[in-house]
């Protein structure tokens, strides 16, 4: 009998992860041949809520390893939805980011995964997980890795945004679990690098997500790669825009699990809005953001994002954009920034309202409104995490307020009103203690888009410049050696890079990492570098 060694440092038999899981084989999964979703809606899960994950199911394996990191209970939407997906049912899971959804679904995976007892093939994966954005995949597989390593698994991660080489070369060399993005996965399934047909158990995370950003039909070309055996587990906050379609396709039977859904306003947030006069937004952005705890604020495009970081940081703020606009190790490198307190400051865009956890956000600032009540929600979201408290303040210009307390009213929230400049004390109560002045550094990192325009590391983006240099200084001197008698030389000028996705993974990574621990770390592909935690 093959041995594999857990992250706790004992050797663990295959027999005894199949013992311990007490579940039929993938393809025993019970089914029925109706794969109706208002059937499942009608006739929701009975289980009891279980208290601990031992009584959840979970491998008494991943149970220990879970407690080495700190995480002794569920949250409610894991203890929900584990009893059943353990079982190899079909989820229909609803809750709002920060639920602890991750952990919810990766448990599952990991354990059904492991007792299949048998190795991936090349570019072959058997557990898949789909999310909407690049920084999702990389938290995703920050909180999954150290749970499949205890097992003996391997995790990869295929996004956008980087170059495929890596990507490629671990899925040649065979992948358990694989975290991908919709498009740079079918990508590589149409050039051959990846095929489905082994896929066991299926996750699609904050699926209404991927409809908001127009993924739906690549997501129903993916999963109908997908063997139609196979358990699909599909976590979203909201049924509409065409998640509900999706579900009925593609769930055969499923259990529906509904927990702190994304139109439920969490308690343990404190609401503001601050009308301001418009030539004084500003200093009262600043004023909010220059206290010592982390503060997310958001802007309406990615020029006010990119905007806004120059004028704060250039105030004594130091503070990291996340938006489109940016290269993804950029992106990989401001969120890093942020997650380790090298910067107390965030300013985004709606990329980040929805899936990146960081623990310990005290401030989420709305400068610019947001359109509709549920992106003010998700926004939000990113304080008061699993039960923590959090202040969430809006700013509103004068012909701004009618339209926010209708979004107030929208959102279920009763928000504290008040007319302030800055300096006023209604700030410093929401800020607290104001941090010293920080005099900005003189080549800020924010800038960077990473050579992400021609699919160019920056080492390469920058080689590319100094030939630029070159070759435009060549030109320079032949065309000064032409030009007539008070004419000026025409040269191209060089092309140079501009100057310029928490707690819980941190303690799953770092339980993964303790003594007597031989298990090296499997995880492959993407950049390599996962920031922030998801749970």
């Amino acid at each position: 009998m093959r041995f594999l060694r857990s992250r706790l440092g004992r050797r663990v038999t295959l027999a005894e992860i199949v013992s311990a899981t007490r579940l039929p084989t993938v393809s025993q999964a019970p089914r029925r041949n109706t794969p109706s979703l208002m059937r499942s809606t009608a006739s929701p899960s009975t289980t009891m809520p279980a208290t601990t994950f031992a009584d959840c199911g979970v491998p008494a394996v991943l149970v220990q390893h879970l407690s080495a990191a700190g995480i002794a209970s569920p949250f409610p939407i894991q203890s929900a939805t584990l009893p059943d997906s353990l079982q190899g049912r079909d989820i229909l899971g609803r809750g709002r980011t920060g639920s602890g959804k991750t952990l919810a679904f990766g448990l599952p995976l990991v354990t059904r995964i492991a007792a299949t007892q048998r190795r991936s093939a090349a570019n072959s994966p058997r557990g898949l997980v789909l999310v909407p954005t690049r920084e999702l995949a990389n938290q995703v597989l920050a909180t999954v890795t150290p749970l499949a390593e205890a097992m003996g698994l391997r995790c990869a991660v295929i996004v956008g945004g980087v170059g495929q080489g890596n990507q490629v070369k671990a899925l040649r060399a065979g992948v358990d679990i694989l975290v991908a993005t919709p498009g740079r996965l079918e990508d590589l399934m149409q050039q051959g690098h990846c095929r489905l047909d082994a896929v066991a158990v299926t996750v699609l995370d904050e699926a209404d997500h991927m409809a908001d950003l127009g993924f739906l039909p690549v997501v129903t070309r993916i999963l109908a790669k997908t063997p139609t055996d196979g358990q699909r587990l599909l976590f979203s906050a909201t049924l509409d825009r065409g998640i509900d379609v999706l579900a009925k396709r593609f769930l055969h039977n499923p259990i529906t699990h509904s927990v702190d859904p994304v139109e439920a306003p969490v308690s343990t947030m404190v609401h503001h809005v601050l009308t301001v006069d418009a030539g004084d937004k500003l200093a009262v952005v600043h004023d909010l953001a220059a206290g010592h705890g982390r503060s997310v604020l958001f802007t309406r495009t990615k020029h006010g994002a990119k905007k806004l970081t120059k004028q704060l940081t250039s105030g004594g703020v130091p503070a990291v954009e996340l938006h489109g606009n940016l290269g993804q190790n950029a992106r990989e490198r401001n969120l890093a920034a942020f997650s380790n307190g090298s910067v107390r400051v965030l300013v985004a865009t709606d990329i980040a309202a929805r899936g990146i956890h960081v623990d310990d956000v005290a401030l989420v600032v709305h400068v610019d409104p947001p359109a509709e009540h549920k992106a003010y929600l998700h926004r939000s979201g990113r304080t008061a995490r699993a039960g923590a408290e959090g202040i969430v303040v809006t700013i509103a210009t004068r012909d701004q307020a009618r339209d926010v307390r209708a979004l107030a009213k929208q959102a279920g929230i009763t928000p504290t009103y008040a007319t302030v400049s800055a300096g006023a004390p209604e700030i410093a109560s929401m800020r607290g203690t104001r941090a010293p002045h920080v005099e900005p550094s003189a080549a800020p990192a924010n800038d960077a888009r990473d050579g992400q325009s021609s699919g160019r590391s920056p080492r390469n983006a920058q080689r590319s410049g100094r030939s630029a240099q070159g070759n435009s200084g060549r030109s320079a001197q032949g065309n000064a050696g032409r030009t007539a008698q008070g004419g000026t030389a025409r040269s191209s000028q060089a092309t140079t890079p501009r100057a310029s996705d928490g707690a819980r993974a941190a303690a799953l990574s770092a339980s993964a990492g303790a003594p007597g621990s031989r298990s090296r770390r499997r995880s492959r592909g993407g950049t390599g570098r996962a920031t922030g935690s998801v749970r």
